[in-house]
C-alpha cells in the first residue's frame, strides 16, 4: 500500500501462486486501526475490485477508487480522473527493481529479502527528501 509514488505504508511478501485480492484485504485489515488522517479514497487497480475488498474499505469509511471488470453485470461509476493515479504505486514499488539484490532475488530466505525492500524504499525516501 502506498500513499503517493514515494511514500509506501506497508506490503507484505505472498506466495507467487497467491491471488491479489484476498492478499489485499489482509493488508487492509492489518492497517484498518492505523487509517491516516484526511484519507479520503483507496485507489485499486481491478485485481482488487472484488465486492469484499470494495466492502471492506467502505467499513473503514473510505472511497473505493477501483473501476468494475467488464464481465460486472452490475457496474458501478468512479472517479476516473483521480484513478489516474494508480500508476504512482507501481512507480513505487518498480523503483527499488533497480537494485540487483531485489529483481533477481539473491537473498533466499524471505527475512532477507524483506530487509532489502526496507532498505531500498528508504534510499528511495532519502534521494526523494534531498531532490530539490
Amino acid at each position: 500500500m502506498a500513499a503517493n509514488e514515494r511514500t509506501a505504508f506497508c506490503f507484505c511478501l505472498s506466495a507467487g501462486q497467491a491471488a491479489d485480492g484476498p492478499e489485499g484485504r489482509k493488508l487492509l485489515e492489518a492497517w484498518k486501526p492505523a487509517k491516516p488522517p484526511g484519507l479520503k479514497a483507496v485507489i485499486m487497480d481491478r485485481a482488487h475490485e472484488g465486492d469484499a475488498t470494495r466492502q471492506l474499505v467502505f467499513e473503514m469509511g473510505l472511497e473505493a477508487v477501483v473501476p468494475p471488470k467488464v464481465t460486472r453485470l452490475n457496474p458501478w461509476e468512479y472517479d476516473r480522473e483521480l484513478y489516474k493515479k494508480r500508476n504512482e504505486v507501481g512507480r513505487l514499488f518498480r523503483r527499488p527493481k533497480a537494485f540487483r539484490r531485489i529483481f533477481s532475488r539473491f537473498e533466499k530466505p524471505d527475512v532477507m529479502f524483506t530487509a532489502f525492500i526496507h532498505f531500498a524504499l528508504i534510499i528511495e525516501g532519502l534521494v526523494y527528501i534531498n531532490t530539490p
